[in-house]
Formats: C-alpha cells, sequence, structure tokens
C-alpha cells in the first residue's frame, strides 16, 4: 500500500508566501469605490501569487496532496461586496488549474465552521450554500473541480442529533448537484462521530474524509477496521484514494487541540489497520507546523521497518 502526504493551505518554509491576506469590511467601507476595487484587486493577486508558489514547491517537493486556502479570495461572500473574483483573474486561474492538471495534483478546499447544513434558521443554510458555491466557483475557474474536493462537517446538534440530523438532510437539498458531487463530510472532535458521519454520507452518497486525531478525541461504537472498511466504499465511486486527516494531541490536557507536528507513534494503530486493508491512501498533515510537519513525518514513518519511502511526498508500506 502507498500513502501520498499533504498539508494545509501554507508552506511556512516559504518567506512571505500567504495565500491568504485579507481586508476588514470596516476598512473595507472606510475606502472610496475606487480604492476598494483596487484593494480587492491586489489583494487576491497576492494571494494567487502565493498559490502558484506553494503549487510549483509541491511539485519541487513530489508533494501531490494540497489543501487550497478558503480565504485567496477576500470579502468574496459577504453580502454587501460579492464581487466578480473570476473574471479579472481568468488568466491566473488558469494558469493555477494548468499546473493542479499538469502535475497530477489533488486539491482540496475546506470551507469553515459557520459553513453548515444543519441549523433550523433559513438564513445560516443559505449562507452555506453560498459559501460552498464560492469555493467551487474557484475549482471551475482553475478547471480542477472535476478530481477535487470541498470537505465539511456535519454541524452542530441544537440539543437533539436525531432531529438535527433530518434537518441536514433535508437542507442539504439546497446544495446545486455539481457541488454535493465533490462535497465530502468529516467527522468531528466533539458531536458527530465517525459512526454518526459515517452514516450521512452513506446515506446522501457523499464520501467520507476519515479525521483519525478527531476519531480518537470523539469516539463511538464503530472499531477502526470497520470504519476504514466503510470509509474505502464511499470512495469506490471515484478513481481518488480515500483521503484520511492525520495529526497529533498537543498534550494530554489539551487532546482536541492540534500539536505543532505529528507523533508518528500516536498513528501506528490507523497505519497498522491500513496495512491490513492494503489499500493505497492520502494523508492530509493537519498540525500546525503544516508543511514543516509533514516532511518531519514522512520521514519518521520512513524509519520505520517495511516502510520505503518512494518519492519526496510518498512511502511505501509492504
Amino acid at each position: 500500500m502507498k500513502i501520498r502526504f499533504g498539508y494545509v493551505s501554507t508552506a511556512i518554509s516559504l518567506w512571505e508566501a500567504s495565500p491568504s491576506r485579507t481586508i476588514t469590511f470596516t476598512r473595507y467601507q472606510q475606502l472610496s469605490k475606487k480604492e476598494q476595487s483596487a484593494k480587492l484587486l491586489e489583494l487576491t493577486a497576492e494571494n494567487i501569487k502565493s498559490t502558484r508558489r506553494m503549487l510549483l514547491y509541491n511539485i519541487a517537493h513530489e508533494i501531490e496532496l494540497y489543501r487550497l486556502s478558503s480565504s485567496i479570495v477576500p470579502l468574496a461572500t459577504h453580502p454587501e461586496v460579492m464581487w466578480d473574483f473570476v473574471t479579472p483573474f481568468q488568466k491566473e486561474w488558469q494558469e493555477l488549474g494548468d499546473i493542479i492538471r499538469g502535475n497530477h495534483l489533488r486539491v482540496s478546499f475546506h470551507p469553515n465552521q459557520f459553513t453548515l447544513f444543519t441549523s433550523p434558521k433559513d438564513k445560516i443554510t443559505d449562507n452555506a450554500v453560498i459559501d460552498m458555491e464560492y469555493h467551487y466557483r474557484m475549482l471551475e475557474a482553475m478547471g480542477a473541480e472535476e478530481n477535487s474536493a470541498l470537505n465539511i462537517h456535519i454541524g452542530g446538534a441544537y440539543g437533539d442529533k436525531v432531529e438535527t440530523i433530518q434537518r441536514f438532510h433535508q437542507n442539504l437539498k439546497k446544495l446545486p448537484a455539481p457541488i454535493k458531487e465533490v462535497m465530502t463530510l468529516e467527522n468531528d472532535d466533539k458531536t458527530y462521530n465517525a459512526d454518526e458521519t459515517l452514516l450521512a454520507c452513506e446515506k446522501e452518497s457523499i464520501r467520507f474524509v476519515f479525521d483519525y486525531h478527531h476519531h480518537m478525541a470523539n469516539l463511538g461504537e464503530l472499531l477502526l477496521p470497520e470504519i476504514l472498511s466503510r470509509t474505502v466504499a464511499t470512495w469506490e465511486k471515484t478513481s481518488l484514494p480515500p483521503k484520511i486527516h492525520v495529526s497529533s494531541p498537543k498534550s494530554e490536557k489539551a487532546f482536541r487541540s492540534h500539536a505543532d507536528f505529528v507523533d508518528v507513534e500516536f498513528l501506528m494503530p490507523l497505519i497498522g489497520a491500513l496495512k491490513e486493508l492494503k489499500v493505497d491512501v492520502d494523508f492530509m498533515i493537519e498540525a500546525k507546523k503544516k508543511d514543516m510537519a509533514m516532511l518531519q513525518l514522512i520521514a519518521d514513518i520512513s524509519k520505520i521497518r517495511g516502510v520505503k519511502r518512494i518519492s519526496g511526498g510518498t512511502v511505501e508500506i509492504k
């Protein structure tokens, strides 16, 4: 089996490469109309440039997995702004897409925690659709929507998980079909565990992204081998390997918090279960040190007997 590794948003090894430069709406309001437009264009141009740098950095390191920043376009979904961020940057978006497709990179977005479909308030659901549409428009502009993903959590329980899950399935009907097609769901560390999230995925024919750290912080009744087997089944209709999020606790007391790096010993039960399953997977590293943590984890795993590093960002386990 093979494991590919990736990281989230920003390669902190690079100088001044944030892809998430932004402006507050309060500051935006203080500018003239001309200044507002210029600022949005300036920030977006810088963020796209940084994203391009990150993609080239990944290629140089043979990293095939990358989560794009959700904040490439400032104020893209603010109800009083919601500007056309595609037309002025058609060439730049297309260049990003050419790099992604030409180098067989797997990219994704992870909309924020407010993008959920469990709220009893219609406005919250409508805003979730708007946010998903924003992310999908970026994928479309790059021509990268086919093999990408928009990953979210189910959301809050609102005091009644049974009723809320029913509302989730109902609210999800508002999401356009092409966007739902690239959507994935992830278990969380407090509310919906892997068992519950898997059930939702299976009912909606949505791919499941298993977060091992969240699972350890919020155990259900299913054992790890069954979770992984059912996770793989949700990905069978695609040509993509199942994606798994990995991180490790900051401390025993702050168990849910992500550490700077990933403790390979913490991952050994997961790696052992995957080895038994004999399936290729992708690991998205969610540690605070981002690309540095990813490269360190690859090096640490490569030291394990029976593991061979076959590229800068991939290992093979026999």
